[in-house]
C-alpha cells in the first residue's frame, strides 16, 4: 500500500485526547466447556471438558512430579514422568497429556506409580554424565532434584562416565553439551513452538535419538537467533549461556583496567529470584552496592541510553515520515521496526530480509552506551578508551551475539567488550560472599546517574512502544501525556497479549521544540493523521505480523513496530533467572511499571542528562553526524536512514 493511504490526514477523525482504538488479538476468554467430575487420591473435582489430569491435579493441591513439562510448551508427553494411574486402565498415563473427556477416579501415588517413576529417573540417570560440582544447573536442575524426591541412592542401571558428545561453543550465547540431554525436547518444542525458529530437532531412533542442529553443524553455523529461550526450559544443563565472568573478574583485578559497568532494567527484578526472593522483587539499588562490592569502578543506569534510543529512533521515525508525507518519497521505509532486541533483529535477517532497511538504524541501548562510555565518557575523565572495559548486565543471550557484531566498534574500539546474564552476575555475587538482598542502597554514578521511568519500561513488552508515545505526543502535540492518559501510562500497549494494535488519532499539533528545529520547521504535516502502531513479542508472533504485512494486510499500514525477540519482552530474556513461567513474567514485569511510577521524570526527552550529552556532545542533536556516526548502524539498503 502506498504511503499517502498509509497515513492520510483526515480531519474528520477523533483528536489524540479521544480514547485510541485498541484490537487486541486474542481469543474469547469467556468460552467454558462442559464441566466433567474427576476424583483424583479421593479428592472430587469438577473442571472443564479436555483439561488434562495434570492441571485438575493442581487445582486441588495435589502434587504430581514431571520433567517434559513446562508452562509455556505444548504437552508432550514424552518422559513419562507424570504417570498415573486412572480407573479401569491397564497401563498407567502421562497426565500431562491425558485430556479429561468422561468421569474418571485417579490414584497418583500407588505403589505401581512410585516404581514406575522411579525406574524412568533411573533410567535417565544411567545415560546422563554427572559431573554435579561443576555444573552451571546444580542445584538448580530438575533431574538432579528429580532424583532427591524419587528417593535415588544409587545407580541401578549403572552411571555413564565416558563423553560421547564435543561440547559446542561456537556460539557467543549459547553453549550445548549433550553429554547432559535427557532428551525432553523442551529445547526442541521452545525454538519450534514458542519461538518458530526451528534449529533444534529430534534425530534417529529409540537408543540412537539425539537433539541435534541441520546436518548437526555447531549453533554458531545455523540460524540461531542467540535468545538463549531453550536455556530457560532445558531442565538440566545440556544448555547454557557462554559465561564470560572468570574474563570480568580477571579484568576487575588489573590496576591497569577501568571497569564499568551498564545494568538493564529487567534483571533488577528478577535476579533476586536467585537468592530466594519472591519474582518481582526489585533489587536495582541493592545491586548498585553489589556491584561496588565486586570491584566496578563505575555503576551504570542503561535506562540513561534508552532515553538515548528513544529521541534518536523516535527523531527517524518522524524524519522517516516528512519522507513520505511530504517529500512524496514512496521508498520510504515504512513501517519502521524497533532495533534494540538482537534476537529480534537476527530472526529478520535470517527469514524476511527484504525487510531490514525498515529496521530502525538506533543501536540497542547496550551498544549507545558502549559508543557513548568509549568517547564521551573517556574524554570527560581523561581516560584511555583502551583502558577501559565495559560490560553490561542483560536480561539476554543475545547480547552476547549483539556486542561481538564486527560493526560494533564505531567508537574506534568494541564498543561493548562483555554481554553478561543475570544469572551469571548472581553467581559473581555469591562468589564474592554478597547477600544481595541484605545489601544497603546505593544511586547510579554520574555522567549517566538520571534516568526516567521511560527507560525502566523497556524491560517489558510494549515498553519501547510507551516510551515513544510518551515523547512523540509531547514533541508533535504539544500537551502533557499525562492529559491523554492517567499518570502517562499507556495501557493500551501493554500486557501479554501476543499482537497488540492501537491508533492514535492527530487533531492538534504543537509548535516545534528547539531539539528538533534543525529538522522540520513545522507539525502541521500530521494534523489529522492517524498514527498506527503495533506491539509484537517472541518471534512466533513476529512471524505473524511480518507474514501479513507481506500480504499487505493491516499491520502493512502501520508506521511503528515494537517487536521483542523473548515471550514477554526482556523480563522474559534467555538470560533470566530459571525458572520462568507466565506468572513469573507477569510478577517482574508488575515490578518494571512500579519503578517506572516511583521516578520524578517519565519521559526520555526530559532526561536532564541525555539533554547536556546532546549540548556537550552530540551537538548537532537526534540523528545529527556525530550521534548517526556513533548510535546507529550504516547500512544502506534502500529506505534506510541515513543522515
Amino acid at each position: 500500500m502506498n504511503t499517502e493511504s498509509r497515513m492520510n490526514p483526515d480531519t474528520s477523525r477523533a483528536p489524540v485526547s479521544q480514547k485510541p482504538q485498541v484490537v487486541n488479538a486474542r481469543a474469547d476468554e469467556n468460552a467454558v466447556g462442559a464441566q466433567v467430575r474427576v476424583s483424583i487420591d479421593g479428592q472430587e473435582i469438577k473442571v472443564p471438558l479436555g483439561t488434562t489430569i495434570l492441571d485438575a491435579a493442581k487445582r486441588l493441591g495435589v502434587h504430581i512430579p514431571t520433567l517434559c513439562h513446562h508452562a509455556d510448551l505444548c504437552s508432550a508427553g514424552l518422559c513419562r514422568v507424570c504417570v498415573v494411574e486412572v480407573e479401569g486402565q491397564r497401563a498407567l498415563q502421562a497426565s500431562c497429556a491425558y485430556p479429561i473427556t468422561s468421569p474418571l477416579t485417579i490414584k497418583t501415588h500407588t505403589r505401581k506409580v512410585r516404581n514406575a517413576r522411579r525406574h524412568i529417573v533411573d533410567l535417565m540417570l544411567s545415560e546422563h554424565v554427572g559431573e554435579c560440582y561443576t555444573c552451571s544447573r546444580s542445584n538448580n536442575c530438575e533431574l538432579q532434584s528429580l532424583a532427591k524426591e524419587m528417593g535415588v541412592v544409587n545407580f541401578r542401571f549403572g552411571q555413564r562416565t565416558e563423553r560421547r558428545h564435543q561440547t559446542d561453543t561456537s556460539s557467543h550465547s549459547v553453549v550445548r553439551n549433550m553429554d547432559k540431554c535427557v532428551l525432553c525436547r523442551r529445547c526442541v518444542r521452545t525454538c519450534i513452538d514458542l519461538q518458530e525458529v526451528g534449529v533444534l530437532e529430534a534425530c534417529h531412533r529409540g537408543s540412537e535419538t539425539t537433539i541435534e542442529t541441520f546436518r548437526d553443524k555447531p549453533l554458531g553455523e545455523v540460524v540461531c537467533i542467540n535468545c538463549g529461550q531453550c536455556i530457560n526450559r532445558c531442565p538440566t544443563g545440556a544448555l547454557r549461556a557462554n559465561d564470560p565472568t572468570e574474563e570480568i573478574w580477571r579484568h576487575i583485578d588489573n590496576p591497569g583496567k577501568h571497569v564499568v559497568i551498564q545494568t538493564a532494567p529487567a534483571p533488577r527484578a528478577a535476579i533476586g529470584e536467585c537468592f530466594g526472593c519472591a519474582p518481582g522483587t526489585p533489587m536495582t539499588f541493592e545491586m548498585n552496592s553489589a556491584l561496588r562490592l565486586c570491584g566496578f569502578d563505575k555503576v551504570f543506569d542503561t535506562n540513561f541510553t534508552a532515553d538515548l534510543t528513544i529521541l534518536e529512533e523516535g527523531t527517524e521515525l518522524l524524519l522517516r515520515l516528512h519522507r513520505a508525507l511530504v517529500q512524496g518519497d514512496r521508498e520510504a521505509a515504512l513501517p519502521q521496526f524497533t532495533s534494540c532486541s538482537p534476537g529480534w533483529v537476527k530472526y529478520l535477517e535470517h527469514f524476511y530480509p527484504d525487510y531490514i532497511p525498515n529496521l530502525s538504524s538506533a543501536k540497542s541501548p547496550q551498544q549507545m552506551f558502549g559508543a557513548v562510555i568509549k568517547t564521551y565518557y573517556a574524554q570527560l575523565h581523561e581516560l584511555d578508551p583502551k583502558d577501559i572495559v565495559t560490560v553490561a548486565l542483560m536480561p539476554c543471550s543475545a547480547k552476547k551475539f549483539e556486542c561481538n557484531r564486527p560493526e560494533m566498534v564505531d567508537s574506534g574500539f568494541k564498543d561493548v567488550d562483555y554481554g553478561l546474564t543475570t544469572r551469571e552476575l548472581a553467581q559473581m555475587f555469591k562468589e564474592a560472599g554478597i547477600d544481595l538482598p541484605n545489601l544497603p542502597h546505593s544511586d547510579f554514578d554520574d555522567p549517566f546517574g538520571s534516568a526516567t521511568g521511560s527507560g525502566v519500561i523497556f524491560g517489558a513488552t510494549g515498553g519501547v512502544m510507551e516510551a515513544a508515545l510518551r515523547t512523540v505526543i509531547e514533541v508533535v502535540c504539544g500537551v502533557q501525556v499525562e492529559n491523554l492518559f492517567d499518570h502517562a501510562d499507556i495501557i493500551p500497549v501493554r500486557g501479554f497479549d501476543g499482537i497488540r494494535y492501537v491508533e492514535l488519532p492527530i487533531r492538534e499539533v504543537g509548535p516545534v521544540i528547539p531539539m528538533f528545529k534543525h529538522l522540520v520547521g513545522d507539525w502541521d504535516w500530521l494534523k489529522g493523521a492517524t498514527l498506527k502502531v503495533a506491539v509484537a513479542h517472541g518471534t512466533a508472533n513476529a512471524k505473524k505480523v511480518m507474514d501479513d504485512i507481506k500480504a499487505g494486510g493491516r499491520f502493512s499500514e502501520c508506521h511503528f513496530i515494537e517487536f521483542m525477540g523473548c515471550p514477554g519482552g526482556c523480563i522474559g530474556g534467555g538470560g533470566q533467572p530459571i525458572p520462568t513461567s507466565p506468572e513469573i513474567r507477569a510478577a517482574r514485569a508488575k515490578a518494571i511499571y512500579g519503578e517506572d511510577r516511583s521516578y520524578k521524570i517519565r519521559k526520555s526527552h526530559e532526561n536532564p542528562a541525555v539533554l547536556e550529552l546532546y549540548e556537550k556532545f552530540l551537538k548537532e542533536g537526534p540523528c545529527g553526524h556525530l550521534s548517526h556516526k556513533l548510535l546507529h548502524t550504516h547500512y544502506t539498503a534502500r529506505g534506510a536512514f541515513m543522515a
